[in-house]
């Protein structure tokens, strides 16, 4: 934790387009020990009023807590949450058009022809890239909270090779 307060402490963040804005800065806190045995410890208070809390898991993963021992790891790293909402703010900028969608729709999404987008780091909330599409499917609230009804998948599309890939430097 120390360690994770000397690198992230105090970095203020743009809101996620998901989870209701996330945490707005990183900050640690007190850890905690799961009845499994795993320890958590909060990864920076959350914008609004949610029945979880973000959490940096045993192996450094960024997630949520909801409770007992309802861990659930978005991101393999705090870098690849810090990534997402990169790629989400760029992507909502850059994008002709916007399109969510929830619930079983979601496991209905043909990602053929798409690729992880790796700096994300993702497990349970994932980006994709198609040829002029971006889409980051988030299934983290759904599983923390056992409602599968808040898969939520968000497609941006019409971008064009800038707003897939950024500058060449």
């Amino acid at each position: 934790m120390a360690s994770y307060e000397r690198v992230w402490g105090g970095l203020i963040l743009p809101p996620s387009p998901h989870y209701d804005g996330g945490p707005r800065a990183l900050s640690g806190d007190v850890p905690e020990r799961l009845e499994s045995g795993a320890w958590l410890f909060e990864a920076g208070a959350q914008r609004t009023a949610l029945p979880y809390s973000f959490v940096i898991g045993p192996g450094g993963e960024f997630g949520l807590h909801a409770g007992a021992e309802d861990w659930v790891p978005l991101h393999s790293s705090i870098e690849g949450w810090v990534e997402a909402l990169s790629l989400a703010d760029h992507a909502r900028r850059c994008a002709r058009t916007t399109t969510t969608l929830t619930g079983a729709a979601v496991d209905d999404l043909d990602l053929d022809g798409f690729e992880a987008v790796p700096e994300v780091a993702g497990i349970t909330d994932t980006w994709w890239r198609g040829t002029d599409s971006l889409i980051a499917v988030y299934r983290g609230e759904a599983e923390a909270m056992h409602a599968p009804q808040c898969r939520t998948a968000t497609i941006y599309a019409g971008l064009n090779d800038w707003g897939l890939r950024g500058l060449d430097t």
